[in-house]
């Protein structure tokens, strides 16, 4: 019948509140609460040496925690596996054209950026993956890096100075940056932004992570049932039509919070 409990249609998400720039002490930092699912991202861009495999390229770390106070199960250890599946999950949306790792490099194969994503589940109410994934979006967009210059002497040491001028920066692209969507299959239909009791309505579910202009970067399926691969399809193409509406929404709002400039209200946490 096209119509769920809490009265919304089997593509509607629910209403997402996102704000960036609330943490002081982060390169970039972005707050989303989606129905009772609040995440909390904090970016960090600390000086480090490139990869050998990849010596012209800073590159992304994910860190999850999971909030003892978020959900009786994260107590103890519990939420040491689900963060472990977070992050795995990050590191594989990423792909090598989501962000442009290459601006990030200073000098090769001696000093580039790296980009420490921390992720912080304060709530738990459903749908966790993507309200993370906007919220990783939306702190990396809120990132800005120092605009660094190398200095060379007669002798060929180098000297790194970073500008004094806190809004001489780089800002990242994330045009390219993935969002997830997860659709749960309930019955013959599937749905997304599942609350907790449709969650537990889905024996199984598919993530696809998808970027703005509708690319599939990763698929993956959750959860102890089965799907047959007629429903893949058609969960594929369902992932990708609301993935690009999702892409376009945030991408609005993050343009028309940024043009407030520091004149913005902020809310905080206490709001």
């Amino acid at each position: 019948e096209d119509l769920r409990v809490d009265g919304r249609g089997c593509e509607d998400y629910r209403c997402v509140e996102v704000e960036t720039d609330v943490v002081s002490n982060t390169s970039g930092s972005a707050r989303v609460k989606l129905g009772h699912t609040d995440i909390l991202v904090g970016v960090k861009a600390e000086m480090g040496t490139p990869k050998l495999e990849k010596p012209n390229e800073g590159y992304l770390e994910f860190f999850v925690d999971c909030s003892a106070s978020a959900t009786p199960e994260f107590e103890g250890r519990g939420g040491d596996d689900l963060g472990t599946e977070i992050a795995n999950t990050l590191y594989r949306i990423f792909n090598k054209s989501s962000v442009d790792l290459e601006s990030l490099c200073i000098s090769p194969r001696e000093h580039c950026w790296a980009l420490y994503v921390d992720v912080l589940l304060l709530e738990c109410g459903g749908n966790l993956f993507d309200a993370i994934s906007i919220a990783v979006k939306a702190a990396l967009f809120n990132t800005r890096i120092p605009r660094v210059r190398v200095l060379e002497d007669e002798e060929g040491s180098k000297d790194i100075e970073l500008s004094d001028d806190p809004y001489d920066c780089i800002q990242l692209s994330v045009e390219n940056v993935p969002c997830i969507v997860t659709l749960c299959k309930i019955g013959y239909r599937h749905v997304v932004d599942a609350t907790l009791q449709e969650e537990a309505c889905s024996l199984a579910s598919l993530l696809v992570s998808v970027t703005s202009k509708g690319v599939v970067t990763c698929m993956r399926k959750v959860g102890k049932g089965s799907l047959d691969p007629e429903s893949i399809f058609e969960m594929l193409e369902t992932g990708k039509r609301v993935g690009k509406v999702l892409h376009a929404s945030l991408q609005s709002i993050l343009h028309k919070e940024e043009s407030l400039g520091p004149k913005r209200q902020k809310v905080g946490f206490l709001g």
